[in-house]
């Protein structure tokens, strides 16, 4: 029985100065039936959020409006609901897990206050009841290990855990719906079987449907019961997922499961010269307690790690969520306080302060995570990617500025028209690229890129990937490439370093951590990245 019901959406926005408005979801129809998944897979911008968004209402109003459509939930329609009703809705019966968590969670607000909250809204139970609830809650989604940090703020957990505290937070009143927007994008490879495995037993003890939104086909093949695929706002092809994907009939269904990260690059000279040298390299985050704060011991983020990049070679840094991989980048670029030694071009940065670190920051970049958080929305695509030349080339004038805007965008492939754009304006891949061509104007030496491709579907993925193999090839580029992701690791690396609670469990090429791991650690990484959900596993494949 079908609990939810959508028939002939179409959502459409308003844009100041333009004569028409931009149609992002086109008379839409598809069902979502009781203990079932439903997945809605297409290109970034294809309008699969925007329809998630439009059952709870959440879009902008009015500038966002429904030329047509219904979205029948318990018999009635959820668009004539009033906003009294729909708050009953919300989190209650119907939640939602959003793709950004970062810029989902309240950074003003501790972990616990944010769980509790949906239960104090719609449960009106005690403090204590709550509590007890929200430890019950950091269990079932793997986060036990935070039972001790209930007052930790979001900026204070790694991607996988602010995924995980999302998670809780929705799962808190046992919904009949669960719309699961990109709930894995975040999550390391065996966490990302651990939660989808919760969700499913969840959705068995619950009843629960779930409308799934995902660029992972590996991640709908094991979930959904039923496969929307959307384009450019519309339903191309909807059919049970067996028969999607072993008789898939629109030709875009066949190019998305086809797209995966593929090839691998361009090997670096003999003589190239080394870039970045870590020895010993540590970040120790303390814990404090009692009434006079004291440290009584330390968080090891970083653990005595060693690492070498040469002039036009890729490192990938791969390991669970939390086992400091991101720490790491921080480090090396002097963002976070570390001991140890870092080399930059043979010259001992170690020592160095902000005001002697800020003439080599040009040549070291960064590509953060969640471009819609690092962009800010307040400026201009043409301001955020000029800012630094204006701080480290201050005699080029603004001509000459927009001169190089322009170049760079065309060369991450983007139209220099989009320069007086703001970002959000844009899909997720695009504001990758956004991300990219600010980084890339100051012709880095060094380019840090964390988890560059998490959020992006699997064919903008690929594009994305080509793009930063053809301009390490073009600018002889070293990057030390941070990612859950071992299909892109593998695409993209020469050398790959596995982490694990801040240490090193496995250091080499990328060759031999892919054909020959040597610790059980490494092998569970690749099980779960390359053989989720088949009968084989590493070991048998390795046999062959």
């Amino acid at each position: 029985m079908a609990i939810l019901d959508i028939r002939d959406l179409s959502v459409n926005f308003r844009i100041p100065n333009q004569l028409q408005d931009v149609e992002a979801v086109r008379t839409i129809s598809f069902k979502l039936e009781a203990g079932k998944t439903t997945a809605l897979v297409g290109e970034s911008g294809s309008g699969k959020s925007v329809t998630a968004l439009s059952v709870l209402q959440l879009l902008p109003y009015p500038t966002a409006y429904h030329p047509s459509g219904e979205i029948v939930f318990e018999k009635q329609n959820i668009r004539k609901m009033s906003k009294a009703k729909l708050r009953e809705v919300r989190g209650n019966k119907i939640s939602m897990i959003f793709q950004e968590p970062m810029t989902a969670l309240n950074p003003l607000h501790t972990i616990e206050k944010q769980i509790a909250e949906p239960l104090f809204l719609h449960k009106k139970i005690s403090e204590i009841e709550a509590r007890k609830r929200v430890l019950e809650l950091l269990d079932m989604v793997g986060l036990s290990m935070l039972k001790d940090r209930l007052k930790a703020y979001p900026h204070e957990l790694s991607g996988g855990q602010r995924q995980r505290v999302m998670i809780a937070m929705a799962l808190a009143n046992e919904p009949d719906i669960l719309i699961a927007d990109e709930p894995t994008t975040a999550l390391d490879v065996t966490v990302q079987l651990q939660i989808l495995e919760l969700l499913e037993n969840l959705q068995k003890k619950l009843g629960m449907a779930i409308l799934l939104i995902t660029h992972d086909l590996n991640v709908v093949k094991k979930m959904a019961d039923h496969v929307c695929v959307m384009r450019r706002g519309e339903i191309v092809e909807q059919a049970s997922t067996k028969e999607l994907f072993t008789n898939p009939k629109h030709k875009y269904t066949k190019a998305l499961i086809s797209a995966e990260p593929k090839g691998s690059p361009k090997p670096p000279k003999s003589n190239a010269p080394t870039i970045i040298k870590c020895e010993n390299m540590k970040v120790y985050f303390p814990i404090r307690a009692g009434l006079l704060r004291r440290t009584v011991d330390y968080v090891r983020a970083v653990d005595n790690i060693d690492l070498e990049l040469k002039e036009g070679q890729t490192l990938g840094v791969v390991g669970e969520s939390g086992s400091g991989k991101t720490t790491l980048g921080f480090a090396i670029l002097k963002l976070l306080k570390a001991s140890g030694t870092i080399k930059f071009e043979n010259k001992d940065i170690s020592f160095l302060n902000s005001k002697e670190l800020r003439p080599l920051r040009a040549k070291m970049q960064l590509v953060f995570q969640d471009p819609y958080g690092a962009l800010s929305p307040r400026m201009s695509v043409r301001q955020i990617i000029e800012e630094g030349l204006k701080i480290h080339q201050k005699d080029l004038n603004s001509s000459k500025r927009d001169e190089m805007v322009v170049d760079i965008l065309k060369e991450v492939g983007l139209e220099p028209e989009t320069r007086f754009r703001y970002p959000h304006e844009f899909s997720g891949g695009q504001r990758q690229r956004i991300a990219i061509a600010r980084a890339m104007i100051l012709k880095p030496k060094l380019v840090i890129l964390d988890e560059p491709t998490s959020a992006l579907d699997v064919s903008v993925q690929a594009q994305i990937i080509g793009l930063l193999r053809e301009l390490q090839a073009k600018h002889n580029l070293s990057y030390i490439f941070i990612s859950h992701d071992l299909r892109v690791v593998r695409a993209m690396s020469h050398n790959v370093l596995v982490m694990q609670r801040g240490k090193t469990v496995e250091y080499g090429s990328a060759e031999q951590i892919f054909s020959a791991p040597k610790t059980d650690y490494t092998k569970e990484l690749i099980n779960a990245a390359f053989f989720a959900g088949d009968d084989i596993k590493f070991k048998e494949v390795v046999a062959k």
